[in-house]
């Protein structure tokens, strides 16, 4: 592996973490087999540069000018040091170490008689150059790689200026090098990041199991045991003993919930709208979502349910004990939207200002304060009939090449919601 007429090297990719310390800043890279490519960078540009000098010093007799080859090979063991003392596993350090390779090269034609090069010699460099070819490789992958190897290749030729066998030969190789070790640098940080996201999921999946058995030895069973000791005593007590069994049916649906693509969207970040307001559904609220996930940043997701249990509150409080209420789910390409409709005897004209200057912020704040927090619309509005719709919407931030859904969440047939056409 002598580039002598154009050198590449190998690849990888990634965007390395620094950090600071007393030998210099050093990536802290968190895969073994690129820490080891580092490792080997460092030896490997040592043995390049004895390498080069043992050439040099070869055909000595041959040089045109060994003063000059003399300062090229000292400017080679001076970066050679300095790197060695202080490691910099940066984009910009490797491009100054291969402006460095690619002018020692070129100024190879400063050095050696033209009929010498031309006859095949190794330029005053070598090998050296290579290290900064993988060491780009390494930095950014197999595209890095071959860019830093074709830069290298071409300044070979142009020293050169008639190509000979050995220039071709050594800039395909050096291209082959750096585009193979670079993919292999790519897959190796793949296969970390997929390991590490798997064991994320047990972790989490391992910490809800262990919640959910906490929840059920003691707040479960309480709950339970209060809805039925409350439903024998009677009176204001058995409403007591409902509202416990509501909650321990609720904090029941959650614990359950063990799908690990749930699990997953809560690790990354997003949420399933879909999921997070299952709860609200019982004796008297009916739920219409889509089929497909609406996934929304959890803390939007979070103020979004909320804002609808805000809502169904203001139901149970005001629409009377028979009202029943919907909450359908809408999502498409630009916004998400949840309406929360009821059959109850609706909201007076003035009554929502009226409430805000009392003081009663239930509506104002819980409900449209949260939608204008997060960016989106809520409006309340009542029917000429009776009952009320409470209609938010928030922006749709979709990942990309995320299939696109259907408009409208459509009730089960047969399921008549008040105000919906």
């Amino acid at each position: 592996m002598a580039p002598s007429r154009g050198s590449a090297g190998p690849g990888g990719r990634a965007e390395p973490e620094v950090l600071a310390s007393s030998a210099g800043r050093v990536l802290a890279d968190e895969h073994a087999v690129v820490r080891g490519l580092w490792r080997v960078i460092d030896v490997f540009r040592w043995l390049a540069l004895a390498y080069a000098v043992w050439a040099a010093w070869e055909r000595h007799d041959r040089i045109a000018h060994p003063a000059a080859a003399v300062a090229v090979l000292a400017v080679l063991a001076a970066w050679t040091l300095a790197v060695t003392l202080r490691p910099v596993r940066e984009v910009r350090a490797y491009t100054v170490e291969l402006a460095i390779g690619c002018a020692a090269i070129l100024a190879t034609r400063l050095v050696d008689d033209p009929t010498v090069i031309t006859g095949g010699a190794k330029t005053i460099p070598s090998i050296w150059p290579t290290a900064a070819v993988v060491g780009f490789a390494v930095l950014r992958g197999w595209r890095g790689g071959l860019v830093a190897a074709a830069v290298v290749a071409a300044c070979s030729f142009v020293e050169v200026v008639e190509p000979t066998p050995n220039t071709v030969t050594n800039s395909i190789f050096g291209l082959m090098l750096g585009g193979c070790l670079g993919y292999c640098v790519d897959l190796a940080r793949a296969s970390h990041a997929a390991l590490a996201e798997s064991m994320r999921l047990d972790a989490a999946r391992a910490e809800r199991d262990r919640l959910a058995r906490t929840v059920h030895d003691g707040v479960l069973q309480t709950l339970a045991f209060i809805n039925r000791r409350a439903g024998d005593l009677g009176g204001e007590a058995a409403r007591l003993g409902a509202m416990a069994g509501e909650q321990e049916r609720i904090l029941r649906t959650l614990v359950s919930q063990t799908d690990l693509a749930e699990v997953g969207r809560a690790v990354s970040g997003d949420a399933d709208l879909r999921a997070l307001l299952r709860h609200v559904e019982g004796e008297g609220v009916q739920l219409v979502s889509p089929a497909d996930p609406v996934l929304l940043p959890r803390r939007v997701a979070d103020e979004l349910v909320a804002a609808v249990e805000a809502a169904l509150d203001n139901v149970r409080q005001h629409a009377g004990t028979e009202a029943r209420a919907w909450v359908l789910v809408d999502a498409d390409d630009d916004e998400v939207a949840v309406t929360v409709r009821d059959s109850g005897a609706g909201v007076p004209p003035g009554r929502l200002e009226e409430a805000a200057d009392q003081g009663r912020l239930g509506v104002s704040s819980s409900i449209l304060g949260r939608l204008a927090d997060l960016g989106g619309t809520a409006t309340v509005t009542s029917g000429p009939t009776g009952g009320t719709t409470v209609e938010m919407r928030v922006p749709h931030h979709r990942a990309p090449g995320a299939a696109r859904r259907p408009g409208l969440a459509h009730p089960h047939p047969g399921t008549h919601v008040p105000g919906a056409s």
